[in-house]
């Protein structure tokens, strides 16, 4: 039987509710477990840039669980079949897919994420039976997928892949999208203007698709920022950043 948790997620998620998430890049178990206790409606772990391999990416579903309050969301660490599935597998309500430039790579995304008829994806729902449910249709109508807007091509095709069917959201990573557009490094003030128009651009598509708009922040303010200006999820990052940022101010405060 699909968990609450989850289908709270997915009705939130696809009715465009604001919904707040955090980001994991470490295998660190047992704080991933408390942060999922906070009141985050979900929490991604990061399997292509983060430190995860997939046993982290198992504890750490297991741990979001535990909390009995947010989802667990996995950026896959590739389009493909095999990394899709695995991730649904260990219990993610949701995937998030990389390196999407068009049309055709998000419906290869949904397929992947989808059982027969309606896609590619193996039955063998080692530890989502548990969670999302082991029918296929129901775990079908509960598991989401996302399509990350961070390539040139991406942008450039961003309101085909909007219109694709079976995709539940768009999510933009602000550091490779600034990137595409001209950026010397992520959060160039040289192409400012430039990255806020192609930020409209993404929720505009979204929005005309009738699909969720999510994207990567540094903090909860600029999360904040980003719903007021037409995304409909943030997620704020990240364990490691803000375990440094947090003791470095612990010991500027000591030594002044």
């Amino acid at each position: 039987m699909t968990s609450a948790v989850a289908t709270e997620f997915a009705r939130k998620i696809r009715d465009r509710e604001p919904a707040f998430g955090y980001w994991v890049v470490l295998d660190s178990p047992v704080s991933t477990e408390r942060i999922a206790r906070l009141g985050y409606d979900y929490v991604a772990l990061d399997a292509q840039h983060g430190l995860i391999g997939y046993n982290g990416m198992l504890t750490g579903l297991m741990a979001i669980d535990a909390s009995a309050q947010a989802a667990g969301v996995v950026r896959v660490e590739a389009n493909n079949a095999t990394a899709i599935g695995k991730a649904l597998d260990a219990g993610a309500v949701a995937v998030i897919v990389p390196l999407v430039n068009d049309a055709q790579d998000a419906a290869n995304a949904v397929k992947a994420a989808k059982y027969p008829p309606h896609g590619i994806r193996s039955y063998g729902p080692m530890r989502s039976a548990l969670r999302v449910g082991p029918v296929p249709a129901e775990s079908d109508a509960t598991t989401m997928v996302f399509a990350m807007i961070e390539t040139p091509g991406g942008l450039e095709n961003v309101e085909e892949i909007a219109a694709v069917e079976g995709l539940d959201g768009l999510y933009v990573g602000p550091s490779d999208l600034a990137l595409a557009i001209g950026a010397a490094f992520p959060g160039d003030p040289a192409i400012r203007d430039e990255f806020e128009a192609a930020l409209k651009r993404v929720s505009d598509a979204a929005n005309k698709a009738g699909i969720a708009a999510g994207i990567h922040n540094a903090n909860g303010e600029l999360a904040q920022q980003r719903l007021g200006e037409g995304y409909t999820f943030a997620t704020v990052a990240s364990d490691l950043t803000h375990l440094e940022a947090t003791a470095a101010a612990h010991l500027q405060q000591a030594r002044s």
